[in-house]
């Protein structure tokens, strides 16, 4: 129950206004608060008020405090024996400049130095606590960050306010220097790869594949039962990490401060496998926009080719490699997750009820139910590549398997040797994992800078074989009268520092070491 104060309370009223609250309250039980709103003075006669009502009402709260009279509560201990909210100051961002929008509030510019997010949910300060506790733990954490130093009144709503001198939002500096696109990628891709560096400790946060898995709940009858539990085994397939995961990381939640990036809005903190992260990140550059391209216009600032091309040119960075079948896979797995997320939120907004709705669900849907006919997994590694094992994919692998073993500095004659039996196995697994059908092959580079070694593992899903228990040819016969094959094998064997095969889980593994 709520209870305003006004006035004075001294030792002439305070029986009258006890005897009044009395009366307020009846025989009601519960949580009580007094709104001091309006409250200007209260003495010691007042207070011990507040004493006996506490008896009576442990969880007793007061809000909307004047500093004044909080100053006397927090001399006289009732800031530690109750709750204590101090009243608000009140903002008007009425002709302030709206530097970003998004589900849960709008940032204003406040001047050159402070911004102001303004909830719209009329009763945010619970969100508001949260985002503050979720930015210190950031910040904590390691993640570079702005912490709210004030929440206010603005309208009939709440707001934190936030320091940020001269600071500008990548999405500001993209659609108005073209010249900063590629400064803007590399540090996008940097801060994303340092948040996904860090492990959560217990019960920090919160774990986002609950909240993915309600996402095929929203889909309701739009996708077949066949389709939603393919994806709801994809989901719960997913490795378990503690990964931190910032939940809603767009170009307008990243701004350049003196020269620092610094991301913001850190309510939507979790923690959880990058895909998840990827997904959204997909949703705000391009999967918003693909029915109707000017939605990200509006909500980002610039248009849509820029959009699609900051995320492709991001997510290479942050995966460290420019191979377009790697980059394809990994964006394949996120869009999963984007259209599911897309599809299940027009759902439950009643985006079917519109022409343009309806529209938009089906193209997602289209593009779902086609990425579901190939799709086993959601989980991706960035030193890991999966690809169709097809003879046309070869330069592919080689580039992917070049890039990262490029820590390890390896001399030319040892990157052919390397080349060559990455090719031979590759073309083996194209030739004959298969025959007469196709299959997709997976290949996962891992270095050891101390080893001084690259690790290169082959895997598929073909006919069991195992290459390393095939005889070496006999090299003194002519080669018109040798038996054909295992040529390719024994260049391997003799080039590698290590070859080794096993069959587990339906797959076919071999492995290569090379010593740099």
């Amino acid at each position: 129950m709520e209870i305003k104060l006004n006035g004075r309370i001294d030792s002439n009223n305070a029986p009258q206004v006890e005897k009044g609250i009395v009366e307020q309250l009846g025989s009601q039980s519960g949580d009580l608060v007094l709104d001091a709103s309006g409250l200007e003075y209260i003495s010691s006669a007042g207070l011990r008020i507040l004493l006996r009502l506490r008896r009576e009402y442990p969880e007793i709260r007061l809000s909307n405090v004047s500093s004044e009279i909080y100053e006397i509560l927090d001399m006289t201990g009732f800031t530690e024996m109750m709750t204590v909210e101090k009243a608000y100051r009140t903002l008007s961002v009425e002709g302030c400049e709206c530097i970003g929008r998004g589900a849960k509030g709008a940032v204003y510019r406040l001047d050159d130095e402070n911004i102001v997010k303004v909830y719209f949910d009329s009763d945010a300060l619970d969100e508001i606590k949260n985002e503050r506790e979720m930015a210190k733990l950031a910040l904590i954490l390691g993640v570079p960050t702005a912490i709210s130093y004030e929440v206010v009144r603005v309208g009939e709503s709440y707001g934190s306010v936030f320091e940020l001198l001269n600071a500008r939002s990548f999405a500001q500096i993209l659609a108005s220097e073209p010249g900063s696109f590629d400064r803007c990628v590399k540090e996008f891709a940097s801060l994303l790869k340092k948040i996904h560096s860090i492990e959560v400790p217990a019960d920090k946060l919160h774990d986002i594949k609950p909240e993915a898995l309600s996402w095929v709940d929203r889909l309701g009858g739009c996708m077949t039962e066949e389709s939603k539990e393919q994806i709801r085994n994809m989901i719960l397939a997913v490795p378990d990490r503690r990964t931190m995961l910032h939940g809603d990381f767009h170009p307008k939640n990243i701004m350049f401060q003196n020269g620092e990036a610094l991301v913001i809005d850190m309510d939507t903190l979790a923690y959880g496998h990058p895909i998840f992260e990827l997904c959204s990140v997909y949703n705000a550059l391009a999967g918003f926009s693909e029915y109707d391209h000017e939605v990200v216009k509006k909500f980002q600032g610039f248009d849509r080719e820029l959009s699609v091309r900051f995320f492709n040119a991001a997510l290479a960075e942050y995966l460290g490699t420019t191979s377009e079948t790697k980059l394809r896979e990994v964006t394949d797995k996120a869009r999963i997750l984007s259209y599911t997320r897309l599809i299940g939120r027009a759902v439950q907004k009643h985006g079917l009820e519109t022409e343009k709705g309806r529209a938009e669900v089906a193209l997602w849907k289209e593009n779902l139910l086609e990425l579901l006919k190939t799709a086993d997994t959601l989980a991706f590694s960035p030193n890991e590549l999966e690809t169709e094992a097809a003879k046309e994919n070869l330069p592919d692998v080689l580039a992917f398997i070049e890039e990262h073993v490029e820590p390890l500095c390896l001399s030319e004659k040892a990157k052919m040797q390397l080349d060559l039996a990455a090719e031979e196995i590759f073309v083996n697994i194209a030739d004959y994992a298969y025959a007469p059908g196709k299959g997709r092959a997976k290949i996962l580079v891992e270095t050891d800078e101390n080893a001084h070694e690259a690790v290169i593992t082959f895997s598929d899903e073909g006919k069991p074989f195992d290459p390393t228990a095939k005889a070496d040819p006999e090299l003194l016969i002519p080669a018109v009268d040798r038996t054909p094959g295992g040529l390719g094998i024994f260049l391997t064997k003799k080039l590698m520092d290590g070859v080794s095969y096993e069959y587990r889980d339906g797959r076919n593994i071999l492995k290569l070491i090379k010593k740099a």
